[in-house]
């Protein structure tokens, strides 16, 4: 990588410089040392948003907006303070490349039925009795679950259960408003009606990690929704064992039908730490989004202590060094885009070799409280 000197400095050099800039041309031996680094220098930051905060802005919400007054969806996303230069609206961002996001559906309500572009997904952290409808199916929703709509498939929302009803959102809405790739349209007749029997992929595969004959040719999104209770026999199953130094007992959620990631940008894991385990700190090219759905403890990022506890939302950035603590057992759910990094082959992981593997924690990070 090429470094700048003193000759850039130079009138001679700064003058060509403006020179060329008013023909909308550009000097790549002044922009190179900034474009191309050693290592990876992401504009996003570790950040961590706090359950109390979320849930009553959420709460504050839904006094105000309604699905019946637009908006498709009443969603607060989590908008990272090292991106909130993009415009319009920071991209949405979360990390450089993903949208995260509270959504609360209130009994009785109806959120409209919509495709696009971007690649979606839900973790459901609270309620029960609200559905999902996508491509004519009713996928009800129980905390726990995963479900995801990929891009371009019709999907909507309502509620048919007594008590508010929350999940995680995520979507690879950076990346695609950043390729231009952006395509949306509207259902006709607000939400789809259903075409096939209610929960009909969960009750196809309620058999594990067996498949339907006829899914041994690739589909799209041959299983709508991943049930809580066979997650939690995966991880079960896995403890037996050794955790894994670095992530502990983490399974990926995966599509049945091509052992492909379940969406084809957005990498989607669940893991459990057992109390007391400390992961030894590491950092790889793929940032993560995590949901505290059990449990507390703390993570340190790049030095910095971040605590959290049930509900929380924190992110760690693209090649930050990381090590979670877990003061008991702990449930995180998590996004990546580790699929979009190894799409373009540019994942990495490297261990934290100093300290036998530990970070020295040399500041705490303090969140926004309510």
């Amino acid at each position: 990588m090429a470094e700048k000197n003193d000759f850039f400095k130079s009138k001679l050099v700064q003058d060509f410089t403006r020179d060329i800039r008013q023909y909308n041309l550009g000097p790549l031996w002044e922009a190179i040392p900034e474009l191309m680094h050693h290592q990876p220098e992401p504009h996003a930051q570790a950040y961590l948003w706090n359950w109390d905060l979320l849930e009553k802005k959420l709460m504050e919400a839904a006094q105000i907006f309604t699905p019946d007054r637009g908006g498709e969806r009443r969603a607060i996303y989590l908008q990272n303070p090292g991106l909130d230069y993009r415009q319009p609206w920071g991209w949405a961002s979360t990390s450089q490349t993903l949208y995260a996001a509270v959504q609360l559906l209130q009994p009785g309500e109806t959120a409209p039925s919509h495709r696009h572009t971007q690649n979606a997904l839900r973790f459901i952290t609270h309620g029960e009795g609200a559905y999902s409808i996508v491509e004519g199916e009713r996928i009800f929703m129980e905390e726990g679950d995963f479900v995801i709509t990929p891009k371009n498939l019709w999907h909507g929302h309502g509620h048919e259960g007594t008590e508010p009803m929350i999940w995680m959102d995520v979507l690879d809405i950076p990346t695609i408003y950043m390729m231009g790739g952006t395509f949306f349209e509207p259902y006709p007749e607000r939400i789809e009606q259903p075409k096939v029997p209610d929960n009909y992929s969960a009750q196809r595969y309620q058999g594990g990690m067996v498949r339907p004959i006829s899914d041994r040719h690739p589909k799209v999104a041959p299983l709508g929704a991943y049930k809580w209770n066979q997650t939690f026999k995966a991880i079960e199953g896995l403890s037996r064992f050794e955790p894994d130094p670095y992530d502990g007992y983490a399974v990926e959620f995966i599509n049945p039908s091509n052992g492909k990631t379940a969406n084809p940008n957005i990498g989607a894991w669940m893991q459990m730490l057992p109390k007391g385990f400390h992961s030894k700190a590491h950092r790889h090219t793929h940032s993560a989004i995590y949901q505290v759905f059990k449990g507390s403890g703390y993570s340190i990022i790049n030095g910095v202590r971040f605590d959290w506890s049930q509900g929380d939302y924190f992110i760690i950035p693209n090649w930050a060094v990381h090590e979670h603590v877990a003061l008991e057992e702990t449930y995180f759910f998590s996004v990546n885009d580790l699929p979009i990094m190894e799409k373009f082959d540019l994942e990495q992981e490297v261990p934290y070799e100093s300290n036998n593997g530990y970070q020295e924690t040399k500041n705490e990070f303090k969140p926004v409280l309510v």
